[in-house]
């Protein structure tokens, strides 16, 4: 079974899936690894080759949990956790990677307009969403298990980054 563990990039994925107890399938990986088209020359990037991740990903498919870690896993899963997190954290977060300003609006914008969260609502059979403000790796990743084992359900709809972003 996958659960896909997304979010805007930035908001703690990769950190959280390393602590999980689970398999971690690093969808990033597989595009990197070859599983795309080529760089998209407007947007600097690797175009992902979804139908060729949807095919490895059943290949890969146990009866297991596998957590489907990256912003697109959602596409691939029937449940999601979608970590998110405050616009202001972000854009620091961003800038420490070296985001160019262009690409740190966008996603700032995904992350206030809830973009990841109402494709994977679109997408999935379950959300849960996780507000990673404030929060240590830990306790986040706790949250995450608690999900997965089924003490603990957290809806979406709990997140509202809109008047902090364009107020």
């Amino acid at each position: 079974m996958h659960i896909a563990l997304t979010g805007t990039p930035g908001t703690g994925k990769t950190t959280i899936a390393r602590l999980l107890p689970y398999r971690v399938i690093d969808i990033n990986a597989l595009v990197r690894e070859g599983l795309n088209f080529g760089t998209d020359p407007k947007r600097g990037c690797l175009e992902a080759d979804m139908d060729g991740l949807a095919e490895r990903l059943v290949e890969m498919d146990s009866d297991q949990i596998s957590i489907l870690e990256g912003h697109f896993s959602h596409h691939f899963a029937q449940w999601s956790i979608v970590l998110r997190l405050a616009p202001r954290e972000l854009e620091s977060r961003l800038e420490e990677r070296g985001y160019s300003p262009e690409k740190i609006r966008e996603n700032l914008e995904a992350e206030a307009l809830d973009v990841i969260l109402v494709e994977a609502v679109e997408y999935c059979q379950r959300v849960d969403e996780i507000d990673t403000t404030g929060r240590t790796p830990q306790e986040v990743a706790d949250l995450v298990a608690k999900i997965i084992e089924e003490k603990l359900q957290m809806p979406p709809g709990q997140v509202d980054w809109l008047e902090e972003f364009f107020g």
